[in-house]
């Protein structure tokens, strides 16, 4: 895209291309994903990650994202 020498760019703009023009398209997608991935669980299943985690010793959050990430229960 060529900067119109007749308009001025805005504040904070160097006159240049967006340097990964499909990077608002991919941090979407990402967002979304990551809203899903965190996505509250139903009372009961919460309840039971809680339990779960402090015996372990660990966060609900920690014991989430491993559960997440392993895809299998500690």
């Amino acid at each position: 895209m060529a900067m119109d020498s007749s308009k001025p760019p805005g504040i904070g703009h160097n006159g240049g291309p967006p340097l990964d023009p499909d990077a608002s398209w991919r941090s979407y997608v990402w967002r979304k994903a990551h809203k899903k991935a965190w996505k509250t669980p139903p009372r009961e299943i919460a309840l039971r990650r809680l339990a779960r985690a402090e015996e372990l010793g660990m966060s609900y959050k920690e014991y989430t994202l491993e559960i997440m990430e392993r895809g299998k229960y500690l």
